[in-house]
């Protein structure tokens, strides 16, 4: 997947009555998208709730539509457009949104049990940035590398985890093994 995505949205007429013509709302208009800190800033400035709050369930096509009004980065598109854009775009876009951008991956820790993951706002993924130092250019990035980020740096800043005493136990049980076998005491 790419890091922006292009849609085309295909010319659009309507019929105008009164005098008997055709008339053009727009042409053929190509939207770059991102999806991006900034682009949740933006939706979630209009829609005064967390855009990442899975517990909500799905947007709806309005909020969907404003979403991708909002991730648009070329200038000067007519409004009129994101009412019209075309069903088939709409598993595409999502697929974009959801697409993790990045080879990375993570563990989980079978030690420590489930807790709920905390809504995140466009503030709060701001606080995690300025409290990792990472620079505010970032949150040009596709929304899911960003968070990537965030989680390696909070991982790397962490102190080592200790080890139990039944870890370091074995461990160690391990290492002796290893130098009775080279004949080491």
């Amino acid at each position: 997947m790419q890091e922006t995505l292009e849609i085309t949205i295909p010319e659009v007429e309507t019929y105008d009555e009164d005098k008997n013509e055709f008339k053009t709302l727009f042409g053929e208009t190509t939207l770059q998208l991102k999806h991006s800190l900034l682009s949740i800033q933006k939706w979630e400035q209009h829609w005064h709730k967390p855009f990442l709050d899975a517990s909500k369930g799905e947007k709806s096509l309005e909020e969907t539509k404003d979403y991708v009004r909002c991730m648009t980065i070329n200038k000067g598109v007519n409004p009129l457009v994101y009412d019209y854009i075309p069903s088939k775009y709409m598993p595409i876009i999502k697929q974009y949104i959801e697409d993790p951008m990045t080879a990375t991956w993570f563990s989980d820790d079978n030690d420590e049990p489930k807790r709920p993951a905390p809504v995140q706002t466009a503030e709060t993924i701001y606080a995690d940035m300025i409290a990792l130092s990472i620079p505010s250019d970032y949150a040009k990035w596709h929304l899911n590398s960003l968070l990537t980020l965030i989680k390696v740096c909070a991982i790397k800043q962490q102190p080592p985890k200790k080890m139990s005493a039944q870890e370091t136990a074995a461990h160690y049980a391990k290492l002796n093994k290893m130098h009775r076998a080279k004949g080491i005491k």
